[in-house]
Parts: C-alpha cells; structure tokens; sequence
C-alpha cells in the first residue's frame, strides 16, 4: 500500500510537466473508454430492437383441439413489402366484439377507413403522398415509441371492416413469446462483434497502452533510481501502476460520461440506415464493470510490465544502454495466423472450399487475431533490419541518422505506428464483412420480377396493375390440378400471355406464333416436365358462378426462349396458351400473375407503390430482392463505418500522442545534435524518415495480410464473390493519407530553440 501512496506523491509532486503528462494520459484513456462503451453498446441496442418488435406479435386464440376461435375477436393481417431498400410493415386489423388490449404503442384498435402511421411514414407522407395509397384510411394518430423497433421504422396500423380481411388471423393479446427473426441473426451478430473487435478493441489496446507509457525514458530511469535506493523489485512496479491506474481511473469516469452525452445527442440525431432510442443505448451493469474495472485492470498490466525492466536491472534503463535485441519468437503469431487464412486462400483458388462451418467459426477469426497481434508484436523486429540495411547502403545523412535511431531504438518510433497499420488491417477485413453481406442481399439479375397470386386480385385490380409505369411484361401462370394423373412427376404449367409479352419477359425468344398454342423450350436449361405432344392438360376455371375446367392438349410445335441464369418467370417444358383461348370473364382458380420490370431501385419502388395502392392486401414476392437482408446490410455497413471511424480515431490519437512524447523524449538528442552543426532542414527530414519507415514497414504486411483476411473469410462465406479487386486502390489511396499524415505531423518536432536545460540533461 505504501508503495501506491509513494506513486501518486511523486505524481502530485513532480512537477508541472509530470501533471501535464498525467493530464494527457487521463484524456486518452477517457477516449479510449469512450470508444469502447459505444462497442459494447451496440448489442444491447440491438436486443432492444427486437424485443420491442416480439412485444407487438399477435397471439392467436386456440381451443383445447388447437384450432384457431374466432368468433369475437380481432383480425390482424400482416404485409411486409420493400419500399425501396427498407421494409415496409402494414398491419391491416378488423375490430371484434371481445375487448382485447390493442398492440404496445397504440392507445386503440383503429375503426374501419382509420389508419395509425409511425412518425417516419407521416413525414414521407408529407413529401410523397403516392403513399397514401399504401396506407389507406384517416389519419387517427401516432404509433408511440413502444410499438416501434426505431424512430425512423416504417410500419401502419390500417383498419377494415370483418369482410374485407377474410385470411385475417384472430388475435388475443400480443406479445408472441417466438417473434420475428431478429434484426441481425445470431451469425451476423457474431461477425459483426469479431469485426468490430478487430477494427476498435486492437487498435485500442495499442492506444491504452501508448497512454499509460507517456514518458517511458524518464519514468524508467525514475523507477531506476528507486530501485537502487533500495526499492524491492515488486514495490518499484506498484510505484509505477499507482500512476496509471489513477490516470485510467479517471478516464474510465470521464469516458463514460462523454459517451452517455453522445448517446443523448447522436440517438436524436440518427446515423444513415440505423437509429435508435437513448434509453436502449443506456449504460449497462456489464459495460460499468468493463470500463470501470477492465480499463484500470489493462493499466495496471501495463504499468507493471513496462517498469519490469528497471525493476530488474536498473543500469540497463540509463542514457547510453543499448536497447535488446528483438527475439525471433515475436513472428511465430504472425506465421500462425497467416498460415492458416493463406490454407482457406489455397483452399478458395483449387475450389475445395471446406464445408466444415462450425470449424471455421473460431479458426478464421483465431487467425485474424493471431496476424493482427503478429503484426504488432514483428513490427520492431522489422523496422530495425530494414533500418539496419538502410544504414549500410546510403549515402544520405539525413536518412543514415534517421535509421542508425531506428536500429538502436525500434519501439519508440513503432509506438507511433502500430496503431494505424492495426487499423488498415482490419479495415480490410470489415470490407470483406460488407462485401459478402451485399452479395447475399442485392439481386444481380436484369430483371424485377413480382409474384402475386391471381384469386387475390378483381379484374379491375389485374388491369390496373398490368399497365402500372415501370412494368415492361406480364404473364400469366395456371397450375394444374393434382387430379390430373401427373402426381408422380412435374406438372406443365400454362402460361397465358402474347408473344408481345412474352419477348419482354425473358432475353431472347424464336419461333412464336400469335394465336397458337405452342410448347416452352428453353435450350440452356434441362427439361423437367416429361410429357409428350398430345398429352392432355386440365386448368381449372371459374366462369361467373360456374366452375369449369380447360383442357388443352400438349402441341407438338414449340417456342425457344432463354432467361437470365436466375430468374424463373416460365417453366421449361410448360405450354404457351394465347390469351383468346381464355372464355370471357374465365378466372383461373390456381395462378400467379408475374410482372417484370427493370432492377433499377426507383423503379422497383415505384412498381411496388403502385401494386400496393392498387391491391394494399395482395401479397408480393419479388425474385431475388430480400428486403430484410437490404436492412440488414444497411445496418451491418452503419456499425462498421462507426467501428472504422472510432478505429480511425483512436489510430490518430495513439499517433497523436505517441508521436509528441516521442518528441519530447528525443529534444535531448535533438539539441545535441543542433549544437554539433546539423541543420533544421537535415533534423527534420530525419524526423520524418523515422516516424514513416516503420509505419512503411508495418502498412505494406497489413495491406498484404488484410486482403489475405479476407479473401478467406469470403472463402467460408460461401457467397458468389471471393476475391475483391474492387478494394485495393481504396485501402492503397487510405494507406498513402495514412503515411502523408504522418509525414506531415512529424515535420514541427524540430526547431530552432535551444534550451539550456535540456544541454545540462544529456
């Protein structure tokens, strides 16, 4: 304890320069805390998210068979349909004659022709009224933060009458204990933690650590003095984790503070694709315990160790020791994890990708951890050989005094950039994170296609939808019935459309004749349907109140076609029927009406707004377009640009404050050498060369391990795309501002003034 209380007296009584140091080291921790507070937040919203979108999931009434009961009860109907990359929620409800408590932010069940809209669908309303037709009805109301997921959610409550919601399911309460799929899956959320780890927590270790070694030189030789006045070898290092401990201590306070302001300010304010509310982002007992207790724990750690070497031998600490040699065990992190991203690579190019998920779960992230931590633990290694062979070759003084410095002390200048070749690294691997998120969720086809299934439809609905703006094609589906003898093998289906129609729904077609009924051949493609020309094909029909039935018989002549790979609007193998050939007023029993549109996303929405103010209860599906996986990507891509922005930060600050001690460690020698004759100009460019040699020297294995890390996690991604070339110049262009940067931030560490003081020091 004595030991502690020594500690903080030499702190307080050290003079002005010594507060300041201890000043800066409290500011950067309370940065740092900061910074990881907002990671460890991030789950938290996410569970609020979703336990307020289970709260509003209605619960079916079942009697004791497990039937649903409906007499008395309200009738919900639920409808989630893109507008444009976000998901729109319409919950059409009918009133009953039982009184049931009404969904969490509503404070009643809207009456027929009402309509309550959350405040992000108001405020589209106002700039778009088209989607009043998605919505349709007064508006009664706001949905109240406890029926929404976010502010910014799009979901209506839109009440109907008992006979227009006739596939309404029956609701007693809500709050189904098994709601919805959570905004990101458990798998995502995995990655997305592992990632943001990656980008924040590894450059933020350096960073603490950076902050609780201000002053190394002089601490050291501090500690020394202690030591040989007598000091024990554990108390010399209690001496010197009193200081950081205090100084993350306070900025462990600090830190929570500034980011329980942020989180007021920026859950207002919202970030692209993600907001939330300020109480789901509220501090939690487990962030309290990490910050307030891990932070200090870390400093401690670092205290501790970095005084271990004036513990044990304190003459090695003084102004002319040389400093050890580097050992060769620091490189075995990286080859270990290198070794295995390069297997999943090797694996990715000879197309044996392993199928093992549960396996690479934890060897893929293992290994990125492994070259991230390698990468940091060889860089001193590297610099001082590179600074070594530099020396010896060239002829510039300027560059000689920059290396022989590097060689004789290759952790001072690598304490200015581990922190940001960190960061390159694993913004690499957040890219690949991206990239395989959006290749999942984008649809890469040439065309739009929506299904919807034509009983839901009126004949005044069909027209209307059919010549909707945007929509190039329609076709018509008829499923036969099982009762027509096929039930062993695939069954022809019809399909109703003119040749017209049929050229702008598929790429290419040949041979079809107006008029005929004619057989679908798809050359590229293996025919399914095993059928013969003459074999007969029923399609049920309703004409007025009369039920019917159209027999057709296979045709012997046929009509080529070729779709995209992908996208399925005809069947292979079924039969184009003509349009004339349908009696007037016949309405098929079992089809599917398909429209085909452009990809482009207004176009989409607009087809999509258009289909939902015409028929607002008809179901859509739309062929490759996944709107949840749309927001999940949006999500995923917002919290990884938070992650690389704090990352981006914190790799700054670490430079920032690595680089102006480092400075002020060097003005002795900086001073010597000025009085030996050496120019600004020379010191400068001295000062420049050693802070950007090993930042080169530790970016180039970065760039070259980050794509690595991420061509194999596309690997075991199993997506379509494996290696991103796209990304290169991006990381190459952020790798250049990384060494400009810091080319220019050493420029000002020598000057002109010479202080006396610093001529008696050394």
């Amino acid at each position: 304890m004595r030991e502690l209380v020594l500690g903080l007296r030499l702190l307080f009584g050290s003079g002005p320069g010594h507060r300041a140091r201890f000043l800066l080291m409290t500011l950067g921790s309370s940065l740092g805390v900061c910074c990881l507070a907002i990671v460890l937040a991030i789950p938290g919203i996410l569970d609020a998210q979703d336990a307020r979108v289970t709260a509003r999931q209605p619960v079916t009434p079942r009697d004791s068979s497990g039937a649903a009961v409906v007499d008395g009860y309200p009738v919900t109907l639920s409808r989630t349909d893109p507008y444009g990359s976000t998901p729109l929620t319409r919950v059409f409800v009918a009133r009953g004659t039982r009184t049931v408590e009404p969904p969490p932010g509503l404070r009643s069940f809207p009456r027929d022709g009402q309509v309550f809209v959350s405040p992000r669908i108001r405020e589209l309303l106002r700039h778009n009224p088209a989607l009043a037709q998605l919505v349709p009805g007064g508006e009664a109301g706001l949905i109240g933060p406890a029926g929404l997921a976010r502010p910014d959610e799009l979901i209506a409550y839109v009440g109907m009458s008992r006979a227009e919601l006739p596939d309404g399911d029956p609701v007693e309460r809500f709050g189904e204990s098994h709601g919805p799929l959570p905004a990101l899956d458990p798998t995502t959320l995995a990655i997305l933690r592992f990632t943001l780890a990656a980008v924040v927590l590894l450059p933020l270790v350096v960073f603490l650590s950076v902050c609780a070694r201000l002053s190394a030189a002089d601490r050291a030789r501090r500690l020394a003095a202690l030591r040989l006045l007598g000091l024990s070898k554990k108390g010399t290092q209690r001496v010197n984790a009193a200081e950081t401990v205090a100084a993350a201590g306070l900025g462990a306070i600090l830190g929570l503070g500034e980011y329980w302001t942020m989180n007021q300010v920026v859950s207002r304010v919202g970030l692209p694709g993600f907001t939330w509310y300020p109480a789901d982002g509220a501090l939690t007992f487990q962030t309290l315990a990490v910050c307030l207790v891990g932070c200090p724990a870390l400093a401690w750690y670092v205290g501790r160790a970095s005084a271990g070497k004036a513990a044990a031998n304190p003459l090695a600490v003084r102004r002319g020791a040389v400093e050890k040699t580097p050992s060769g065990w620091v490189f075995l992190p990286l080859i270990a994890g290198l070794g295995v991203i390069t297997g999943y690579c090797v694996a990715g190019v000879t197309h044996h990708a392993p199928t093992s998920t549960a396996l690479s779960a934890w060897l893929m992230p293992s290994a990125a951890l492994l070259s991230g931590i390698g990468l940091a633990l060889s860089l001193p290694a590297c610099s001082r050989f590179l600074a070594r062979r530099v020396a010896c070759s060239t002829r510039s003084f300027s560059l000689g005094l920059a290396m022989r410095r590097n060689e004789a002390e290759p952790g001072g200048a690598v304490r200015v950039a581990t922190g940001l070749v960190l960061l390159v690294f694993a913004a690499s691997l957040a890219q690949g994170v991206v990239i395989q998120l959006d290749s999942v969720a984008r649809s890469t086809l040439p065309f739009q296609t929506y299904d919807i299934q034509y009983g839901q439809l009126s004949g005044a609905q069909r027209q209307a939808i059919e010549v909707l703006p945007g929509v190039r094609a329609h076709v018509v589906t008829l499923n036969p019935p099982l009762s027509d003898g096929l039930e062993q093998s695939p069954r022809p289906e019809g399909v109703v459309a003119t040749c017209g129609q049929l050229r702008k729904a598929v790429r290419w077609t040949a041979g079809c004749v107006d008029g005929r009924l004619m057989r679908l051949c798809d050359p590229g493609q293996p025919q399914d349907v095993r059928t013969e020309a003459g074999d007969e094909v029923r399609f049920d029909r309703r004409v007025g109140e009369r039920s019917g039935g159209l027999n057709l018989k296979m045709p012997r002549q046929t009509v080529r076609y070729r779709e995209p790979e992908g996208l399925m609007v005809l069947q292979n193998g079924g039969v184009l029927v003509p349009p004339s050939m349908l009696p007037p007023g016949a309405i098929p029993q079992d089809a599917t009406l398909t429209l085909v549109s452009a990809p482009g996303e207004k176009t989409v929405r607009a087809v999509l707004d258009g289909i939902g103010g015409i028929a607002p209860t008809a179901g859509v599906l739309t062929q490759g377009l996944i709107v949840d996986a749309f927001q999940r990507v949006t999500i995923v891509r917002t919290l990884l640009a938070i992650g690389i922005t704090l990352g981006l930060v914190i790799g700054v600050a670490a430079y920032l404050v690595a680089a102006t001690d480092r400075a002020v460690e060097r003005r002795p020698q900086v001073t010597a050498l000025t009085l030996l004759g050496a120019r600004t100009r020379t010191l400068r460019a001295a000062q420049v060369a050693q802070v950007v040699s090993p930042l080169v020297v530790g970016l180039v294995p970065a760039l070259v391990a980050g794509k690595l890390a991420e061509s194999s996690y596309l690997v075991i991604g199993g997506g379509p795309v494996l290696w991103d070339g796209a990304g290169v110049p991006v990381l190459l262009a952020s790798a250049l501002v990384v060494v400009a940067v810091a080319a220019v931030g050493a420029l000002p560490l020598a000057g002109r003034r010479i202080d006396p003081e610093l001529i008696r020091r050394h």
